[in-house]
């Protein structure tokens, strides 16, 4: 790597490392500052001080204990967010018990699947989501009780028997005083599962640890702060990126049930929140809300946006104040390895900077593993400076944790390419790679130039088969239009010509009304490359929709 590049300012974590687990963090916090607010579901619910957090989760675990759960016992949640959901995750890492995050959406084989993988005694649940479970009652031997969160009446099993998670409670909250250490397993979270079955990744409390102190610093959270979620409890961005910076900061953390546009600002504004998290479609949703009173009235001056579409957060800054725009870049199996200095003037399009202190990197080409020169694209592969900041493989798939860590490097299926500054820029996952008449194309910025259409509420960009016999692929991008807005193609075109080299203009637009995705939100570009062109797709060459240099060559 050259050197004199930009990298991300080392910095001092919260805890120091031998501290790094969450039971640890947790008692600290109960000690220092007992009466600050902790958690609260909804801004309008109870705010749990850290003191009584810290004393229902001993509680909770004294329940678990007596039914059982034993250190390194593994426990699936399988329910969508609620307070007992971080109560139960916060209960079982007192056991050092393991956490499995299942996503409420799942049914059928997916859920056999995801659950099969740990082979858990006991599954928490609703009694909603409990007739999924009844469904595949006869796959799941292994499962013997299922704990109910909520009100209804639970599902017929046949065998597995059911409780309720208030009976968890035991009278005795003090510390149950089981040793949980950094190197100890506390998570299974799975990955998105967008080209095949999905892997459950092992995170062991040092791991989980760091990935949150890498948010707090990011985001610069003192215990001054209340920080908001309505992000899904069962994936990184709301536990480890919101929950858990919280824990380590002595922050207040307001959750909710699910994502609102509509009530977005109102949410901001009654909670109090001054950071938040948003992925990059979230954006463009809250955009398409009518103006309100409320726009400026909010106190949040940090966001967490990942990715940053750079025109959307100009927009966003216009209509909502002075808000200062983080980003990172990572994945659930390495942390943050790319991150924004804090109010660096950062080029648009740019993930991040290396993380220098805590990995090393390299771009190589997928096929040879072979370092790309500079500027050019690669395949990113990562490598942790101390131990445990990674995660330890793949839960039951020691094959796909081997194909992974193939010549010791972490392969990531990422394409990035890196600026002489020293910024790397997301180009795409390495096999949804688009290449037209032999330029690289990034599909990640074709979607920001057409998603800052006004009229664009998401879109998709994938690779389609040109009509013509022996056609290479052509740029192909399926829009979502904002509600009560009318998508008109050749304005698009008119919008992109300007803004992106003539090659990276998609050739075919088409509507669609929602785009397939995981229950972690990323989008299934599988799905939609199979789709393939039809009578709904719009070709801008057959339209005789010509771009600007085409236009003057006449």
């Amino acid at each position: 790597m050259a050197h004199n590049v930009l990298t991300y300012p080392h910095f001092e974590p919260h805890f120091p490392r031998e501290q790094w687990a969450l039971p640890t963090v947790l008692e600290h916090q109960a000690r220092v500052r007992p009466d600050r607010p902790c958690l609260q579901w909804t801004d309008a619910g109870q705010v749990h001080s850290f003191a009584q957090v810290n004393a229902a989760a001993n509680r909770i675990a004294r329940g678990f204990q007596k039914m059982g759960v034993k250190k390194g016992d593994y426990v699936v949640i399988f329910m969508p967010n609620a307070l007992e959901y971080v109560l139960a995750w916060y209960a079982l890492a007192k056991l050092g018990a393991i956490e499995v995050t299942v996503g409420e959406s799942y049914k059928g084989e997916i859920l056999r699947h995801q659950v099969g993988l740990s082979r858990p005694r006991i599954i928490i649940t609703t009694p909603a989501l409990s007739e999924r479970l009844a469904f595949i009652e006869d796959q799941i031997g292994h499962a013997e009780h299922v704990i109910l969160v909520g009100e209804g009446e639970p599902a017929a099993f046949q065998r597995i028997t059911t409780s309720r998670f208030e009976a968890l409670y035991e009278d005795d909250d003090s510390n149950l005083g089981i040793p949980v250490g950094p190197r100890d397993t506390a998570a299974v979270l799975f990955t998105s599962g967008t080209t095949g079955l999905s892997k459950g990744v092992l995170m062991s409390h040092s791991q989980f640890h760091f990935f949150a102190e890498e948010d707090a610093n990011l985001t610069r959270l003192t215990d001054q702060d209340t920080y908001s979620t309505s992000f899904p409890l069962f994936h990184g961005n709301a536990q480890f990126l919101t929950v858990y910076p919280s824990l380590i900061a002595g922050a207040h953390c307001v959750l909710y049930e699910r994502f609102s546009a509509s009530d977005f600002i109102g949410r901001l504004y009654r909670s109090g929140s001054t950071v938040c998290n948003l992925l990059g479609a979230t954006m463009s949703f809250i955009l398409a809300q009518p103006p309100s009173d409320l726009d400026k009235a909010h106190k949040v001056s940090r966001i967490y946006a990942a990715p940053l579409a750079p025109d959307l957060g100009a927009r966003f800054v216009e209509r909502f104040g002075d808000i200062t725009f983080v980003d990172g870049f990572g994945q659930t199996e390495i942390s943050n390895v790319f991150q924004t200095p804090w109010q660096a003037p950062r080029p648009a399009g740019a993930s991040g900077v290396l993380v220098d202190q805590f990995f090393e990197i390299r771009l190589v080409d997928p096929e040879t593993d072979e370092e790309v020169p500079e500027g050019e694209i690669g395949e990113l592969v990562v490598r942790n400076k101390i131990p445990y900041i990674m995660c330890n493989g793949y839960l039951g798939m020691p094959d796909k944790t081997a194909e992974t860590w193939r010549n010791l490097w972490f392969h990531t299926g990422d394409a990035l390419r890196r600026d002489a500054q020293g910024w790397y820029y997301f180009v795409d996952r390495v096999k949804d790679a688009l290449r037209r008449r032999g330029e690289n194309i990034s599909s990640f910025e074709v979607e920001s130039v057409v998603r800052s259409h006004p009229a664009v509420a998401e879109c998709a960009v994938v690779a389609a088969k040109a009509d013509e016999e022996g056609g290479e692929d052509e740029v192909k991008a399926f829009i979502v239009p904002v509600e009560g807005e009318t998508v008109q193609f050749e304005e698009v075109i008119a919008w992109c010509d300007p803004r992106m080299p003539g090659f990276m203009v998609p050739r075919y637009l088409e509507l669609i009304e929602i785009l397939p995705q995981t229950p972690s939100q990323k989008v299934q570009k599988k799905e939609l490359r199979e789709m393939g062109n039809s009578a709904k797709t719009w070709d801008r060459v057959k339209a005789g929709c010509k771009l600007a240099d085409e236009r003057k060559k006449g």
